[in-house]
């Protein structure tokens, strides 16, 4: 007996790429309660928490490329990334474990991108995301992660401050990558 592949159309919303998204976006104020708490006991479960839903990420892009994408998932993957993300980055700055430029530019670069985006998608032209964009996005969940895993967060605090530096240059040149596509792609629809 062969297993059976079922595919979803553009449409689809019960998905399982997108109960995947949704338990992440559910669960992220969960995270970013317990990120803010002072209680030195939750370091180690909120770290493993932080995995796990940035683990989700690359999860539900799997089982979107498997089983079919759809528009709700392309509207809904970033919005759960961001929220994770920028969410978290904040608790960091409010905590003083990152410096609130870097943060900044990031966010900066999020909303006006998220913004051109929706934008151009309302003229008809598709910007779709580069291997950098997500490399980006992958490398902000990184510095995340070691500013949240106590044995890097005690002892070696810059090793963060560093990889979040990475997330802001690749963050930038992929929104310039972002802003070049879109130019591109509009003189093409012209």
């Amino acid at each position: 007996m062969t297993a059976r592949v079922t595919t979803f159309g553009p449409g689809a919303l019960a998905t399982p790429a997108n109960a995947v998204t949704i338990g992440r976006l559910l669960a992220t104020p969960v995270l970013l309660v317990l990120m803010s708490s002072e209680n030195m006991d939750l370091r180690w479960p909120v770290c493993g928490l932080w995995i796990v839903l940035a683990c989700t990420d690359g999860v539900d892009g799997y089982l979107a490329r498997k089983m079919g994408t759809t528009r709700s998932g392309a509207f809904l993957d970033p919005l759960a990334d961001k929220f994770l993300v920028l969410g978290a980055m904040g608790v960091l700055v409010a905590k003083e474990r990152f410096w609130w430029l870097p943060v900044v530019i990031i966010a900066g670069r999020e909303i006006a991108i998220s913004v051109y985006r929706s934008r151009m998608g309302r003229q008809g032209v598709s910007i779709p995301a580069r291997p950098l964009a997500k490399a980006k996005t992958v490398v902000q969940e990184v510095a995340v992660g070691f500013a949240l895993l106590p044995w890097t967060a005690d002892r070696h605090p810059n090793v963060a401050t560093a990889v979040l530096w990475i997330a802001v240059v690749l963050t930038v040149v992929s929104g310039l990558q972002y802003a070049i596509d879109g130019e591109k792609a509009t003189r093409v629809a012209l």
